[in-house]
């Protein structure tokens, strides 16, 4: 995950950082949690085209921030810590001009794998972040669904 979501950082690549979250991220959840109280209003047959919207938002997203942040290395810290929700793992960031600050990523097993539920940044979960702005955006749409689906896609 690491490597894949530094590739795409430092080429700044909205496609290279989508297809991280969708390898290793638990879209379908991140992707229900992130619409809030509007859940139920999602119909069925538009999930699939919301979760891809959602994917491409958050790699469209992390590449417009991405040069804020100039990463030369992440290291995977241990031990991992197993909580109510899933495992967490700690990780330190070295940012170019040599600061530093941590992730910690929440991790939900699926088998004989895992993957990124959350990631915790600067001490900000992000899924609640895209929560807020979610529901903000179907509120200010008249609580209409669609209109986030449509303008995730564009």
């Amino acid at each position: 995950v690491g490597r894949d979501l530094l590739a795409g950082a430092r080429a700044k690549s909205p496609i290279l950082l989508a297809n991280a979250v969708k390898r290793y991220g638990d879209g379908t959840h991140i992707g229900q949690y992130s619409l809030g109280t509007y859940r139920a209003k999602l119909p069925q047959a538009h999930r699939a085209i919301y979760h891809t919207g959602m994917v491409r938002f958050i790699g469209r997203y992390a590449a417009s921030q991405a040069p804020k942040y100039p990463v030369v290395k992440y290291e995977i810290m241990s031990p991992s810590l197993q909580g109510g929700s899933g495992l967490m793992v700690d990780s330190g960031i070295t940012r170019r001009d040599g600061t530093t600050y941590d992730v910690r990523w929440l991790l939900a097993k699926y088998g004989s794998t895992y993957r990124v539920r959350d990631a915790m940044v600067y001490g900000f979960w992000m899924t609640p972040f895209l929560k807020s702005l979610f529901e903000t955006y179907i509120g200010e749409n008249g609580g209409n669904v669609n209109a986030l689906v449509v303008t995730l896609n564009r």
